[in-house]
């Protein structure tokens, strides 16, 4: 370990500080050898603290040269302040004082991405969540919230541009060819949203006329060979302004809002008040470089970093305890905005797809925590899928118990009480609450206790009465400092289904669909006027983040699957019997048995195809079969090769049995229409090249001859990607040569675009048909950068995330590469080595060899000197 054991910090320790900051000023004076900083605060006392005397003042600060340090224009002495690695201890003589601080940085050997860095040939910064004091003293705190004014000085003819956040107020040129921009932020803000580029940029411009009639200019900047890659982006942004303007009645702020896409980034964007500055994965498209899945993914990040401005910005948190106030909340209103813009049914299933995929596993593992956690080594750890997205689905149960008025009331009612201020989940909530006049005392536990809540569902039917009956029982498996949890507040919605399909009324009023308030460990909801048993259809549109049992058959299943008008549940419903049949399966290979699918299934897929009326999306949402992933957390032990094994098998059975339906509907929608990202030709190239996906699983020509024909007709990269994808993933040989010509033409084409390279890589390193030696000749490639997030994540992370049967080969050689790469990577980015270093935490879950090697790789690493990130994953796995 660097230093001492890093302590925990804990919640309930919480202390206002013992000054605030007023304004701050600060001036960057941009060097190629190093930068110097002059930072100059206004500080008062904070007077609702008892203070017997003046209390000395902390603050944070690490990797830097102090220069020099004045309080009132007065030159401190070094034997009257305490500086150390971590900290500048200051004795302030009165209750309201000014600071003068200079520091000496270097940016350009700064790889964690934290602070002022350099990103190709600009600087850029990242301060969130504790990146400011790698750029000055300062108390670097969310609630700690300041007018900032930002001077930035540099060579003009390098950094032609030079931005910050807030408005430009002054423009001057210096000597020695050098510039001068200063900018002002009128909008108290945290640290942490502070941001600053300085570059060589190309910027394309549109503006916004807000509700109120005002004109905000709009700029997206990047390097000069990526500027034909910002109209998407600029749509989208658009969209999201106006959106949030109808939806949420917020208005923006300020004259200026800009975007700046950068290659070296640890996150997707951040949302630096006024200044978002992204990763260039999440703002770059045209439809010969990015998929249907990036410009997808690109208007919901462009949404969720713009809605930070009220949900995070405006209303910021108190602590970082709090994230999930700012994140929760805004993923979940960025998940509604991509709704309406796209299908709602099938961005709702690749919401929970991503939740029981991942952050149910998250939730099982050894570094659950609750959404609001009680403590935390290093923050940085903490920005997990429980954050985010079981953060999102907290609020998304807010606005199912208070409604869509109520909800909308109730935000109205936070952002008026909190606008300006740095606050806590409580406020939140209690807004929901005085809003709509509910109780929602119990329904906070979602925020307090971690793990994933199981419903038990049973139910009767009394023939005599016309009454049926739906006994609910909750439970919530032990997490890491929780052995016992009290009954969570679950909204539950429900439909019931009569013997022809049809949707019978639940409420007195004749609806066909209620959401049942689940608040003890077991209770039972009675139908009245029922002259048939019917069908359950529960949780309705994933009402709740649990995981739910019910003994459905699997002609239930399809019946649901036929009838339930609830979409999601449609797809669900597909997703357990593909998940029943492949469990069987797992078994059947486990116990030496032959391998056979329930034709239930391939004709159930075959009934989806068939029927023209419903959304191609969908239908391809329903036709893909769970991941290996998804299916790991339905075993005990998992066995990673069984698994594969039966997914495999699956994936040619259905193939085999519906192959002239699938190349049918394959030919009915290849089309030469122009490409447009649009929800309706999106559906039809997802469903597509998901029958294509099956094709080439069949040890014929086929498949193989129609993705190499799409692959060399493609005119955009939705086509083009997974062409290249069937091939790299088809089982059997007759598709190498045709995938190893395709992948060399692809790399020779695509050599200079970073994110093109990306897909590329990722391809490759994520399929089943890749060895770990082919991953190690990847990072060799020239396009492959050892210190770049983005291409970590492609390789290592694809590797050791997606290709699970490589990953955990029998020979542990998957954990020494991994254990390698974490330990390299702490030393330079520690972030980005804690992300890495996921896989071996679950080690507990797997059978005797594999727990064995994997344990031992987390203990290798604990022996070396690491960061305070990577410690506390490996002490947290270990324990």
């Amino acid at each position: 370990m660097k230093d001492a054991q890093p302590r925990a910090i804990y919640l309930k320790d919480y202390q206002q500080p013992d000054y605030w900051i007023d304004t701050t000023a600060l001036t960057f004076e941009l060097g190629e050898e190093s930068t110097l900083v002059t930072s100059t605060l206004n500080f008062h006392l904070n007077e609702s603290k008892t203070h017997d005397s003046l209390p000395p003042l902390p603050l944070h600060g690490t990797d830097m040269e102090l220069v020099s340090v004045a309080i009132d224009g007065e030159v401190i002495p070094a034997d009257q302040y305490q500086v150390d690695k971590h900290q500048l201890m200051l004795q302030p003589k009165s209750d309201a004082f000014e600071t003068t601080i200079v520091t000496r940085i270097k940016p350009q050997e700064n790889t964690s991405l934290e602070g002022l860095y350099r990103s190709s040939s600009m600087y850029c910064t990242q301060c969130e969540a504790e990146g400011f004091r790698k750029i000055t003293y300062y108390l670097d705190r969310p609630d700690v919230m300041s007018v900032f004014t930002t001077t930035v000085i540099a060579d003009k003819e390098k950094y032609p541009v030079l931005l910050s956040n807030g408005n430009a107020i002054k423009r001057q040129e210096l000597d020695n060819g050098r510039h001068m921009v200063t900018w002002n932020d009128p909008f108290k803000k945290p640290a942490y949203l502070f941001a600053l580029v300085a570059g060589n940029l190309e910027f394309i411009e549109d503006s916004f006329t807000t509700m109120s009639g005002r004109e905000v200019n709009l700029k997206i900047f990047t390097e000069a060979h990526n500027i034909t890659k910002c109209d998407h982006a600029m749509r989208s942004l658009k969209k999201a302004m106006k959106w949030d303007e109808e939806v949420y009645g917020r208005e923006y702020d300020l004259d200026m809002f800009m975007i700046v896409a950068v290659d070296d980034f640890n996150m997707g964007a951040m949302e630096n008040k006024g200044l978002n500055i992204f990763n260039s994965s999440a703002v770059l498209a045209r439809p010969d470089t990015a998929t249907d899945a990036a410009f997808q993914r690109i208007e919901a990040v462009v949404a969720h970093e713009y809605f930070h401005n009220w949900s995070g910005n405006r209303v910021t948190c108190r602590d970082w305890f709090q994230l999930s106030l700012k994140e929760g909340f805004t993923v979940f209103r960025d998940a509604e905005f991509s709704a309406d813009m796209n299908s709602r049914t099938v961005k709702r299933v690749e919401d929970v797809n991503l939740l029981r995929s991942h952050q149910f596993v998250e939730d099982a593992g050894p570094m659950a925590h609750p959404i609001r956690p009680d403590s935390f080594i290093e923050i940085n750890n903490f920005y997990t899928l429980t954050i985010y997205e079981k953060g999102a689905e907290v609020v998304r149960m807010i606005h199912n118990i208070v409604g869509k008025e109520g909800f909308r009331k109730g935000s109205d009612l936070y952002f008026e009480r909190h606008d300006g201020q740095a606050v806590t989940t409580e406020n939140f909530v209690s807004a929901m609450e005085d809003a709509n006049g509910v109780d929602l005392t119990q329904f906070q536990r979602w925020y307090n206790q971690a793990g994933t809540p199981v419903l038990d569902v049973s139910d009767a039917y009394d023939e005599e009465k016309q009454e049926y009956s739906l006994t609910i029982k909750q439970s919530c498996p032990a997490t890491p400092g929780q052995n016992t949890k009290l009954p969570f507040h679950i909204p539950v919605e429900i439909g019931l289904l009569d013997g022809e399909g049809e949707p019978m009324p639940v409420t007195p009023d004749g609806k066909t669909t209620t959401v049942l308030d689940l608040k003890d460990e077991e209770q039972t909801f009675v139908f009245a006027g029922m002259d048939e048993r019917p069908l359950p259809s529960l949780l309705r549109g994933f009402s709740a983040p649990v995981r739910l049992n019910y003994d459905y058959s699997r002609e239930d299943l399809v019946f649901l699957m036929s009838n339930d008008e609830d979409g999601f549940n449609r797809w669900d419903s597909c997703q357990r019997l593909a998940i029943d049949v492949l469990m069987e399966l797992v078994s059947a290979i486990q116990e030496g048995k032959e391998l056979v699918v329930d034709t239930s299934l391939i004709n159930a897929y075959g009934q989806l195809l068939a029927d023209e009326s419903l959304d191609k999306a969908m239908v391809a949402e329903m036709l893909n079969l769970p991941s290996e992933t998804y299916l790991a957390e339905q075993m005990d032990v998992i066995d990673v090769d069984a698994i594969h094994q039966a997914r495999e098998f699956v994936k040619q059975q259905i193939a085999a049995g519906l192959k002239d339906q699938l190349v049918d509907t394959y030919k009915k929608l290849r089309t030469d229409k122009p490409y447009q990202p649009e929800a309706a030709d999106i559906a039809e190239r997802s469903l597509k090249n998901t029958c294509m996906a099956y094709l080439t699983e069949l040890d014929d020509v086929v498949g193989v001859d129609l993705a190499k024909a799409q692959y060399e007709s493609a005119t955009n990269m939705t086509d083009t990607m997974a062409a290249m994808g069937c091939l790299i993933n088809a089982s059997h040989e007759s598709a190498a040569p045709a995938a190893k010509m395709v992948l060399a033409e692809f790399a020779e084409k695509w050599a200079d675009d970073n994110n093109v390279m990306d897909m590329w890589f990722s391809s490759q390193a994520g399929s089943a048909s890749t060895k770990l030696e082919t991953v190690k000749a990847l990072m060799e490639h020239p396009s492959y950068d050892k210190k770049n997030p983005n291409k970590m994540r492609a390789v290592v992370s694809a590797f050791c995330v997606r290709n699970l049967v490589n990953f955990h080969d029998l020979s542990g050689s998957g954990y020494e590469f991994l254990t390698d790469e974490v330990i390299r990577v702490d030393a330079l980015n520690p972030q980005m080595a804690a992300r890495l270093i996921n896989p071996l935490t679950r080690w507990k879950r797997y059978d005797e060899a594999r727990k064995e090697l994997m344990q031992k790789a987390l203990k290798r690493i604990q022996k070396h000197e690491l960061s305070a990130d990577i410690f506390e994953v490996v002490s947290k796995s270990l324990a």
